[in-house]
């Protein structure tokens, strides 16, 4: 649980405070000269999903998802134990094991390994999935 925490910190941080290459560490002048990134900005606002590769570490990756509203993320499988967190908007999350959670800025699910899932997009939505 430790990883995965520090793994959505980690992911958080980086795209939301990169900053230019010139910057002096531990000085925290260059904070006001900071670039902004948002999850939001790697997705093409005409498609109704959208999945993109936000971080790759030694043990695990984090995509970033776009659900837009009414869009489907369409019934699959995991192989390995995941976690969705939605970052903003409104989704929800079914199984077929009758799980169904709503998702809103900030909630989070396990996703269980090998348990077909879907996702569909209540509000324009943007998610990270981590494994």
């Amino acid at each position: 649980m430790k990883k995965i925490l520090f793994f959505i910190a980690l992911s958080l941080f980086m795209a939301s405070c990169a900053t230019k290459k010139n910057a002096v560490t531990g000085n925290f002048q260059h904070l006001n000269n900071r670039t902004m990134s948002n999850i939001s900005s790697m997705h093409e606002a005409t498609k109704a999903v959208s999945a993109k590769p936000l971080f790759k570490g030694q043990e695990g990756v984090v995509n970033a998802l776009q659900i837009q509203k009414d869009g489907l993320l369409d019934k699959h499988v995991t192989k390995v134990p995941a976690l969705l967190i939605c970052v903003a908007g409104e989704v929800v999350f079914e199984n077929e094991k009758g799980f169904k959670q709503t998702l809103t800025n900030g909630d989070y699910v396990n996703i269980e390994p090998m348990v077909t899932h879907w996702v569909k997009g209540i509000q324009d939505s943007q998610l990270l999935l981590i494994k």
